[in-house]
Formats: structure tokens, sequence, C-alpha cells
């Protein structure tokens, strides 16, 4: 949950930096061919709210990966948070079989908690640095 709040806080700073242009730093880029600031701000999303649907006894369900204020991406991050708080798990949830579709004819199954430990967790941190890196380089518009 605290991974989340810095990432609100980023798009917190992104708006002090480029209050001119807000409504476009979703679109900003590290590079070219990298992943846009709101994709990478979805994406960090997407690993934490899974976890809490499949808690639920939900399917995945990935946030759509074009956002397109910082508005939205604020409420996604909030309404991620919530669900954190709220998620009930136990032990014995947590050592079920997990299905990971990854492709087409591709996917993993492997035990929740290392879905958790060796899937969400590394995902969550990659997305969680590529957006804090929006903030320290060079950003390129859509």
């Amino acid at each position: 949950m605290y991974r989340l709040g810095t990432l609100f806080h980023i798009s917190d700073v992104s708006t002090g930096h480029f209050q001119k242009e807000e409504d476009s730093i979703p679109g900003y880029r590290i590079i070219e061919g990298m992943l846009p600031f709101g994709t990478q701000i979805a994406f960090a999303c997407d690993q934490p709210r899974n976890f809490t649907l499949w808690c639920e006894g939900f399917d995945m369900n990935n946030l759509s990966p074009e956002i397109e204020s910082l508005g939205e991406a604020r409420e996604i991050i909030k309404e991620t948070k919530s669900k954190l708080a709220n998620v009930n798990v136990n032990d014995e949830k947590l050592q079920e079989i997990r299905r990971i579709d990854i492709d087409e004819n591709q996917y993993l199954e492997l035990p929740e908690i290392e879905y958790v430990n060796d899937f969400l967790v590394p995902n969550l941190y990659f997305h969680l640095v590529t957006a804090l890196q929006h903030n320290e380089n060079k950003r390129i518009p859509r």
C-alpha cells in the first residue's frame, strides 16, 4: 500500500513540474518505444488489483493502459489502495494454485504465495520505478 502512495505522490510531483502540460503528462515516455507514464501507472496498479480480485473469487481484469489524465490515474491508484485495504486473505488461500495467462497459448501455474513473491511484487516494482523515472529524465510527449 505504501508503494501505491509513492505512485500517487509521483503523479502529484508531475503536476507541480508541468502544470501547463498536465493533460499530456500521462503520455510522456522516458525514451522512444517505452510505454508512457499513464500506462506504467495502470500496469503497476494491475498487480495488486488483480490479486484482490483473485482473493474475492473473480478473474483477473487488467485496467485499460490508456490513461487520459492525471485525475484518472489518481482515481485508479486510490481505488487500488482501497481494494488492498479491504482484501481478506488467509494462509490457506495463498496455497491455492493460480493460473496466469501470459499469451494465447502460454500460461503459468503456481501457488498464490509464489505468484505474489515472484510475479506480482517484481512487476509492481518495475512499473513503479519506471513511473518514477518519468519524473527524473527527459520526457518525450506522445
